[in-house]
C-alpha cells in the first residue's frame, strides 16, 4: 500500500509520463487521460498495480479506475506532472476558445435573450404609436430592457471569473470601473495616469466585451501571485488592494485600448467579408449554422454579434433566423409523413421549440438522425439566409434568435419596419421551402418502424448509449435547488467531476432521475451513480463527508449492476442523523461525463420536486 503521491507516480510513469498527457480529469472513481498516444501507455503494468482496480480505454479516454480516492490522487498527479487544473479542458486552440466564450456567456443569455425581446416590443410600441418614448411606462421598462446591453461588462466580469477561476467581485469591480459615468464622460479623449496616456475608445467602453475578459484573464494570475507574496493574515485586505492597485492601470492604459482595437478589427473583418457578397455571406451562414451548432463552432460568432451591436445593429443575428426556423419546417414535414406515433409527437413538439429558438430537440431528436430532412432544412436555411441578407436587414437588439426576435428588427432610430418584413419574408421562405421539399423528398429511417420496434424496452436498448436527443434529467429529491458553486466542497464547486447542480433536501428519500444502471454504490450508502439508457452518467452525493458515518442512518434499496426506472426508490436516508453528526444534507447531482455533451444546463428553479425536470442534457459535445 503507498501513499497517494507514490500512486500518482507510478500511475504517470505509466501513462507514458506528463508530456504523453493531453489532458486529465476525474470522476468518483477513476482518472480519465486524453492521451496524446495510447500505445506509449504501458497497461500490462497498470493494470497488475494493487492500488489500481482496472484500466477502462473507451470513447478515447484513458481511464485509471481507482475508487473514492481518486480527487487525492489526482492532486498529486497535477502536481508531479506540473498540469494545472484548468488545463483538465481538452481540444486544441479553437476548441479551448469555443469553451472559453460558451462558459462566459451562456449563463446569461436567458437574461439578454428576454431583455433583447423586450427591447424589440418596445420598439415596436413606438413605431405604432402605442406609447410615448417620453412616457414612464417606456422608460422604465426600456432602462431593464436596454441595461444589460449598456453594462455588459459586468456580467461578463462575473461568468469570465467563474471560468478563469478569479474573484468574481474583483473582477465586476474593474467592470464597473469600465463603465462608471466619470469614465464614459470622457469617451473619445485621452487622460494621464502619472504621465502615462489613458486613451477611451470613442464609444467608451459600454457594451464592450473583449476589454473585460481580456482584464479577468490577466487577474486570475495577478491574483495567485498575490496570494503567494502576501501572509495569510493580511490576504482578506491586502490581496484585493493589491489587485485592483495593478490592474486599475494596466486595465485602463493597456488591456482596454487593445481589446477596443481587436474589437474594431473583428468587426471589421465581419463586415468586410459581408459586403463583399451579402448574399453569398447570408447564404453560407444560413446553410451551415446549424452544422457549426452541432461542433459548439457558432459560439465563435457570439461575440460578433456583441461587437456589431456596440456600433449600433448586427447583420448576423438576422441570417441565423431562417436556418432555425428552416428546422422547424422539416421537422413538420416529418410529423405528417410517419407513421410513428412516438417519431410523431416528437416531431411536433420539436416544431414548437424551433419556434422559439431552441433547435436541439429539432436537430438531434428528428431531422439530424433522419439526415434528407436536415440537409433539406440547411439548404432552405442558405436560402433564406441569402434573401436576407440581399435586402440587409439589421438586427437592434442581440437575444435568442426566434420568431419573438422579429421586432427587434425595426430601426429604433428611423421607425421604419422594413427590415421585419424582410425578416418575415426570407424565415417563411426556409420554413416553408424545407417543409415542402421534405414532403417531396421523404426519408428513409428505421424510426419508421412499427409499434413494436419503437416500444423496445430500455432493457433491450440500454447498451446502445445514443448521444443525439436532447435529454432531460428529473430531480431525484424534493428540496431547495442550489449552484454547484455554492457547495462547500471544491471538489464539487469547481465541477471537476462534472456540471449538475446541488439540492438541500426537504425528504429523505432518493429517487432514479433517469432509466438506467446502478453503475456504482457505495457500500455505506452514502453515493450512488447511474448510466441512463441515453448513457449520461449521474452521481448523487448524500450530504457532504457523510462517508464517515459508515452506512448509519441509510437503506439502499437497490444493489449495483440493477437497471431502475426513473421514479424508483433508490435510497432512504435519516437527515436527522446527519444533521446531528454536524454534517450537511446538501446534496449534488451530477453528470459526471459532462465533457461528452455540448452542455449540461440547470432550469433555474429554486425549489423542486421528484420527478420535475433538473437539469437539460444538450447533445453534441
Amino acid at each position: 500500500m503507498g501513499t497517494n503521491r507514490e500512486v500518482a507516480e507510478r500511475i504517470l510513469n505509466g501513462v507514458g509520463g506528463s508530456k504523453n498527457i493531453e489532458s486529465v480529469v476525474h470522476c468518483v472513481t477513476r482518472l480519465r487521460f486524453i492521451l496524446k498516444d495510447e500505445n506509449k501507455a504501458d497497461t500490462q503494468r497498470l493494470q497488475s498495480d494493487q492500488e489500481i482496480i482496472q484500466i477502462v480505454q473507451s470513447g478515447g479516454q484513458y481511464q485509471v479506475v481507482l475508487g473514492s480516492h481518486v480527487a487525492d490522487v489526482y492532486q498529486e498527479l497535477l502536481a508531479l506532472a506540473d498540469i494545472n487544473e484548468g488545463s483538465a479542458k481538452k481540444g486544441n486552440i479553437i476548441n479551448r476558445f469555443v469553451d472559453i466564450i460558451s462558459a462566459i456567456f451562456t449563463p446569461f443569455l436567458g437574461a439578454m435573450a428576454g431583455a433583447g425581446v423586450l427591447k424589440g416590443f418596445l420598439t415596436l410600441a413606438l413605431t405604432l404609436g402605442w406609447i410615448s418614448e417620453h412616457s414612464g411606462v417606456y422608460l422604465v421598462l426600456f432602462s431593464v430592457a436596454d441595461g444589460i446591453f449598456t453594462y455588459l461588462p459586468i456580467p461578463l466580469a462575473f461568468t469570465a471569473a467563474q471560468k478563469f477561476r478569479t474573484n468574481p467581485y474583483l473582477a465586476i469591480a474593474l467592470a464597473m470601473g469600465l463603465v462608471h459615468p466619470l469614465v464614459t464622460q470622457f469617451s473619445g479623449d485621452t487622460l494621464s495616469f502619472f504621465g502615462l496616456p489613458v486613451i477611451i475608445g470613442p464609444s467608451g467602453y459600454t457594451s464592450s466585451i473583449i476589454p473585460v475578459i481580456l482584464a479577468v484573464f490577466l487577474q486570475s494570475y495577478v491574483e495567485r501571485f498575490a496570494k503567494k507574496i502576501i501572509p495569510a493574515f493580511l490576504s482578506t485586505i491586502l490581496v484585493p488592494l493589491f489587485i485592483l492597485l495593478i490592474m486599475a492601470p494596466i486595465t485602463f492604459i493597456i488591456i482596454g485600448p487593445i481589446g477596443t482595437v481587436l474589437g474594431d478589427l473583428l468587426g471589421q473583418l465581419y463586415y468586410t467579408v459581408y459586403n463583399f457578397s451579402p448574399t453569398i455571406a447570408g447564404a453560407a451562414v444560413g446553410g451551415l449554422w446549424q452544422v457549426l451548432v452541432m461542433f459548439g463552432m457558432h459560439w465563435g460568432f457570439i461575440p460578433i454579434m456583441f461587437l456589431n451591436m456596440a456600433q449600433g445593429s448586427d447583420t448576423l443575428m438576422s441570417i441565423v433566423l431562417p436556418a432555425i426556423l428552416a428546422q422547424g419546417g422539416a421537422a413538420l414535414a416529418v410529423f405528417f409523413l410517419t407513421k410513428s406515433r412516438r417519431l410523431k409527437g416528437l416531431a411536433f413538439s420539436s416544431v414548437i421549440t424551433s419556434i422559439f429558438g431552441i433547435t436541439e430537440p429539432t436537430v438531434y431528436g428528428v431531422n439530424l438522425p433522419l439526415k434528407r430532412p436536415f440537409v433539406i432544412a440547411c439548404i432552405s436555411g442558405a436560402i433564406g439566409g441569402a434573401f436576407i441578407s440581399f435586402n440587409r436587414v439589421h438586427s437592434f437588439s442581440v437575444g435568442l434568435v426566434s420568431l419573438l426576435s422579429l421586432p427587434s428588427f425595426i430601426s429604433p432610430n428611423s421607425g421604419s419596419i422594413s427590415g421585419m418584413v424582410m425578416a418575415i419574408i426570407g424565415t417563411t421562405i426556409a420554413f416553408i421551402l424545407a417543409f415542402i421539399l421534405t414532403l417531396i423528398f421523404r426519408f428513409k429511417t428505421s424510426l419508421q418502424s412499427s409499434t413494436e420496434t419503437e416500444e423496445l424496452s430500455a432493457e433491450t436498448s440500454f447498451d446502445t448509449k445514443t448521444k443525439t436527443e436532447y435529454f432531460s434529467l428529473a430531480s431525484p429529491l424534493e428540496g431547495e435547488v442550489m449552484a454547484l458553486t455554492e457547495v462547500s466542497d471544491q471538489v464539487f464547486a469547481s465541477e471537476a467531476l462534472g456540471k449538475g447542480v446541488a439540492i438541500k433536501p426537504t425528504l429523505g428519500k432518493l429517487y432514479a432521475p433517469v432509466d438506467g444502471k446502478v453503475t456504482t454504490l457505495f457500500s455505506t450508502g452514502h453515493a450512488l451513480g447511474m448510466t441512463s439508457t441515453e448513457g449520461v452518467e449521474v452521481l448523487m452525493h448524500i450530504g457532504l463527508n457523510t462517508i464517515n458515518l459508515e452506512g448509519d442512518g441509510f437503506t439502499v434499496a437497490v444493489q449495483k449492476e440493477d437497471f431502475v426506472r426513473k421514479g424508483d426508490l433508490l435510497i432512504t436516508f435519516d437527515m436527522e442523523k446527519i444533521k446531528e453528526a454536524g454534517l450537511t444534507t446538501l446534496t449534488p447531482i451530477i453528470v459526471t461525463n459532462t465533457q461528452d455533451y455540448l452542455d449540461v444546463l440547470d432550469m433555474n428553479q429554486s425549489e423542486i420536486v421528484v420527478g420535475e425536470d433538473l437539469l437539460t442534457i444538450v447533445p453534441g459535445g
